[in-house]
C-alpha cells in the first residue's frame, strides 16, 4: 500500500525531544521555541516569528490583532481549508469570496478590487500547495485601499515570491506545521509572521492568554496582569522541539520534496501533451517547495474512477476541498462576489496523488505508472 501521506521523520527528533523533556520549563516559550523562532527569523528574514499551537490559531490572532468586528468583511478565495474563514467568522465578519485562478487555484487578483466596500478590513490570499499568489497586485491593491493582508502560508514554508518567502510579505503570514505539511511539530502546530511593527507587542500579549506575562520573564515589568484579550496560542516545548529536529534538514527535506514532484511532472507530462490530464503550473518568479503533487481530470466522475482505480492497486489518492460558500456555515457567513466561474468546476477535477518525504522513487513511478494505465 501506498499511503497518501506519511508524517516526516528526519531521524534527528528523538535527541531534541528527550532533551527538552529534562528541561525545567517545557511548556510554552522553552528553549526550543525560543531555538525555533529564531531559525524562522533568521531564514525567513522576518522580524519576528510566534510559534503557535495550530495555524488555526495564527489566524485567530491576526484577527484579533486586526481588530476584525462584527459588519466588518474579509476577501479570501472559497478554495481553502475552512480555518482560514473561520478564524475571521468568529470576530463577526463578513466572508467574501472571490472567483480562483484555474491556473494556480489562488485567488484571482484581477477580482479583488471589485469586491472591496468601506467595510473591507482585509484581504487572505491563500497560497495553495505552496505556489504563491501574486503579491504585488494584492499588497498594491491593499496599500491603495488601506485594506490590510494576511498571508495563509500553511502550505508554503520554503516558497518564495520573486525571491521573498511566503508569509513575510503581507502584514501577518501564518503557516502550519499540521502532519500533513512539509515539517511537523510532532502532527499539530503553526507560526504567526509579524511583520508590521504595529502588532509585535501585542501579538506576544495576545498569545500569552492576553497578559504581558512574557515582559515579565524578561525582567521588563515587576509583575505580569491580563491587559487585553487573548487565548492560550503557545505551542509546548517539546513539540517545539521536535520541530527543530526537522529544521536542522530543512533544505534537505525541501530538495527531496521538490525532487518527487518533478519526478511526478515528467512521468505525466504525456498524459497532458495528450490532453488527458492537467498538471500544476508554476508561474514565473515563484518557486515550488513540492507541498502537494496534484492533476486535473476532465471531470468529477472520472476523477472519482480514478481514484478507485488507484485504490484497487493499493494506491491512497485524495481530492481536496469542497469550496466553502457551498457549505451551510459557508451560505450562512459569506457571500459569493461576482461569478463563480472556476472555483467549483476546478475543484471538482482537482485529485491529490501521494507525495511524501521518504517516498521512493519506485513508489512514485508506480504511482505514475498506474495513472498512465487508467488513461490508457
Amino acid at each position: 500500500m501506498i499511503p497518501f501521506n506519511r508524517p516526516l521523520i528526519t531521524g534527528c527528533e528523538q535527541g531534541f525531544v528527550l532533551d527538552a523533556m529534562q528541561q525545567d520549563k517545557i511548556s510554552g516559550d522553552g528553549y526550543y521555541t525560543k531555538e525555533c523562532q529564531k531559525w524562522f527569523i533568521q531564514n525567513l528574514k522576518c522580524s519576528n516569528a510566534l510559534l503557535t499551537t495550530s495555524c488555526t490559531h495564527a489566524l485567530e490572532m491576526a484577527a484579533i490583532l486586526l481588530d476584525v468586528k462584527e459588519n466588518d468583511e474579509v476577501i479570501m478565495p472559497s478554495y481553502t481549508f475552512v480555518s482560514t474563514a473561520n478564524a475571521f467568522a468568529m470576530r463577526g465578519a463578513k466572508i467574501v469570496f472571490v472567483d480562483i485562478r484555474p491556473d494556480t487555484m489562488n485567488i484571482n487578483e484581477l477580482l479583488i478590487e471589485k469586491a472591496i466596500t468601506d467595510k473591507t478590513k482585509a484581504i487572505v490570499p491563500v497560497h495553495y500547495a505552496g505556489i504563491s499568489c501574486e503579491m504585488d497586485a494584492i499588497m498594491d491593491i491593499a496599500e491603495k485601499n488601506n485594506i490590510f493582508v494576511v498571508e495563509d502560508a500553511a502550505q508554503g514554508m520554503m516558497s518564495t515570491y520573486k525571491g521573498r518567502p511566503l508569509g513575510t510579505i503581507g502584514h501577518i503570514g501564518t503557516y502550519s506545521f499540521h502532519e500533513t505539511k512539509n515539517y511537523t511539530s510532532a502532527g499539530e502546530g503553526g507560526l504567526a509572521i509579524i511583520n508590521d511593527e504595529r502588532f509585535v507587542d501585542r501579538a506576544e500579549i495576545i498569545r500569552e492568554k492576553g497578559t504581558n506575562r512574557s515582559q515579565f520573564f524578561r525582567g521588563e515589568i515587576d509583575k505580569y496582569s491580563w491587559v487585553d484579550v487573548g487565548s492560550s496560542y503557545l505551542m509546548n516545548d517539546i513539540s517545539a522541539a521536535f520541530l527543530w529536529g526537522q529544521l536542522q534538514n530543512a533544505n534537505e527535506v525541501n530538495t527531496k520534496r521538490r525532487d518527487i514532484f518533478n519526478q511526478y511532472i515528467d512521468g505525466l507530462s504525456g498524459l497532458q501533451k495528450s490532453k488527458l490530464i492537467e498538471l500544476p503550473h508554476t508561474p514565473n518568479e515563484i518557486s515550488n517547495n513540492g507541498h502537494m503533487f496534484y492533476l486535473k481530470t476532465r471531470d468529477m466522475d472520472e476523477r472519482t474512477r480514478l481514484i478507485d482505480f488507484l485504490k484497487s492497486k493499493e494506491i491512497m489518492s485524495v481530492f481536496h476541498y469542497v469550496p466553502l460558500h457551498s457549505s451551510k456555515a459557508g451560505m450562512k457567513y459569506s457571500i459569493f462576489s461576482g461569478e463563480d466561474k472556476y472555483t467549483t468546476s476546478e475543484s471538482e477535477r482537482l485529485l491529490r496523488l501521494p507525495l511524501f518525504y521518504n517516498m521512493k522513487p519506485f513508489e512514485v513511478e508506480k504511482v505514475i505508472n498506474e495513472v498512465v494505465n487508467f488513461y490508457n
